[in-house]
């Protein structure tokens, strides 16, 4: 299977890009490029081999929820530009 010029076009009009006509050229051989290589990938006989979702094995990557000691409030509060009843002031950005 190979990708002919009109079907580089359309797909570069998908992708919204402009090519000059060199870049057209040299995509569509890169194109060809990859499906001959996956054309290849797909002779190759995979019976017994388990599919693979993930390149990488991705764990649990969430810590557990322990409650801990957090920054007190009046130090917090010491660094605060404004201050108003024990909370951070901030500019008014909606009317």
């Amino acid at each position: 299977m190979t990708i002919q010029r009109d079907e580089v076009l359309k797909i570069a009009r998908l992708a919204r890009l402009e090519l000059t006509d060199a870049e057209l050229a040299s995509l569509g051989d890169d194109l060809n490029k990859i499906l001959a290589y996956v054309e290849q990938l797909s002779a190759l006989d995979t019976t017994g081999v388990p599919s693979l979702e993930h390149a990488a094995e991705a764990g649990d990557t969430w810590r557990d929820d322990v409650s801990r000691p957090s920054l007190p409030r009046e130090r917090g509060l010491a660094v605060a530009p404004a201050v108003a009843d024990g909370c951070f002031q901030v500019p008014k950005i909606i009317e």
